[in-house]
């Protein structure tokens, strides 16, 4: 009963097939082969418009190359304040950028208050130069807290982003799970909300090492080659991730997988509900539960051979862990198996 992480699951037979199958023989290198291109082209379809998209070994390079290719001298980026970028990228997104900055923005259950994200970028007024400048804002989607923006609220949050002239970002670590919890297209999360550059992510949903910085408009992404290459993020080998996205794609496996993970996540969700022992912080309908239990309780499922994180409350949710309880974090992937999950519900009894 693996209930760490997504990363923690290895490949889908599928793309590890597709990797061994690309595995023999000769293909131009640096992102020239036909495999590469193909991919790229299925990009243009997945999006329905013509897009630029850069393959990366990594959520974190992608992040940060995004914002990299957007940045301004004393720029600021808006994002919730406990997003990855902020939390858990050890200072890459300010490193590759030189030094630009992340301002966090408050919000409940993972996702940025527009009146919040309003009153931070105020802060930064137009031509004060000892504040800087803003530069771009950056959602997660699904966001830290397993929940997910809808569509309102990112067309919301573009709003504010035009006003400002902002380019927008999302973080898409979990891009199929948020895709499929809100039975839309990826145009239609993207594309038709106003959303400029997406990190896209497959590591987490079924592939090996599989990331990719798409640009929605691509004259955005004239220096990304050139970001790319100097943050060490061009393979010379890149047939090998085009390998897993081509694979990934194939008959819509990728929905498969995140549908997979989202329905075990929501059958937690309800073993957790039914419980006494154990209570929900909030409802998350992609692929990460965080329910609140007491402290003796995670040592004796930790001893009975469940594994999962405990987990720090983020601040809006604070109140709702007692003195004697923790929240932890529950994360399926289509690794999970409805043993798995019945088998925790049954534990905590």
């Amino acid at each position: 009963m693996i209930f760490t992480s997504d990363n923690w699951a290895g490949a889908h037979p599928a793309i590890a097939a597709s990797l061994t199958a690309h595995s023999t023989g000769f293909a131009p290198a640096y992102g020239a082969s036909d495999l590469d291109r193909k991919v790229e082209q299925r990009f243009n379809e997945v999006f329905e418009r013509e897009v630029a998209v850069f393959f990366v070994g990594t959520g974190t390079a992608a992040n940060s190359l995004a914002l990299s290719a957007v940045n301004r001298p004393g720029g600021v980026t808006f994002c919730h304040s406990e997003a990855h970028v902020i939390a858990d990228e050890c200072g890459a997104p300010e490193f590759f950028s030189h030094g630009a900055r992340l301002a966090p923005v408050e919000g409940p259950e993972g996702k940025m208050d527009p009146a919040s994200l309003e009153a931070q970028i105020a802060r930064f007024p137009a031509g004060f130069v000892h504040a800087g400048q803003p530069m771009a804002i950056t959602l997660t989607q699904a966001t830290e807290s397993g929940t997910v923006y809808s569509p309102d609220e990112i067309r919301t949050i573009s709003a504010i982003a035009r006003a400002h002239g902002l380019p927008l970002h999302m973080d898409g670590a979990r891009f199929a799970n948020a895709l499929v919890a809100l039975d839309l297209t990826p145009a239609q999360m993207t594309v038709d909300l106003g959303i400029d550059m997406v990190s896209f992510g497959g590591t987490k949903n079924g592939c090996w090492c599989a990331e990719a910085l798409v640009f929605l408009k691509p004259e955005m992404a004239e220096q990304a080659p050139f970001l790319r290459k100097r943050a060490a993020q061009l393979f010379s080998k890149s047939r090998f991730i085009a390998a897993q996205f081509d694979a990934y794609f194939e008959g819509d496996l990728w929905l498969d997988i995140a549908r997979h993970a989202n329905i075990l996540s929501a059958r937690l969700q309800a073993g957790i509900n039914s419980s006494p022992n154990a209570r929900l912080a909030w409802q998350s309908p992609a692929n990460e539960t965080f329910p609140i239990i007491s402290k003796a309780l995670s040592k004796q499922l930790a001893d009975k051979g469940a594994m999962f994180y405990e987990w720090a409350a983020p601040r809006s949710a604070a109140h709702l862990v007692g003195p004697d309880e923790t929240m932890i974090r529950l994360v399926t992937s289509f690794a999970t198996t409805q043993e798995h999950v019945d088998q925790f519900i049954a534990m905590l009894g």
